[in-house]
């Protein structure tokens, strides 16, 4: 779950970077718009992902363990 929280919040990351730095709102213009049903399920996810995330500064253990 960690690893699912981490992946949703970078790709949140990427969405603001991307709307502050050239104004395109790159998960709307991939699913049709801010207010279509695919962009609000993922503007969600991401958002209970940065929630969740919270939890990591409480954790003395690694959030993603290397593959070896």
């Amino acid at each position: 779950m960690n690893v699912i929280a981490l992946i949703l919040v970078i790709i949140g990351a990427i969405n603001w970077g991307s709307i502050g730095l050239f104004g395109i709102d790159i998960v709307a213009s991939l699913f049709g718009g801010q207010l279509s049903l695919i962009s609000r399920i993922i503007f969600t996810l991401v958002g209970i992902a940065g929630l969740w995330s919270i939890s990591f500064f409480f954790k003395d253990e690694p959030i993603v363990d290397k593959m070896d």
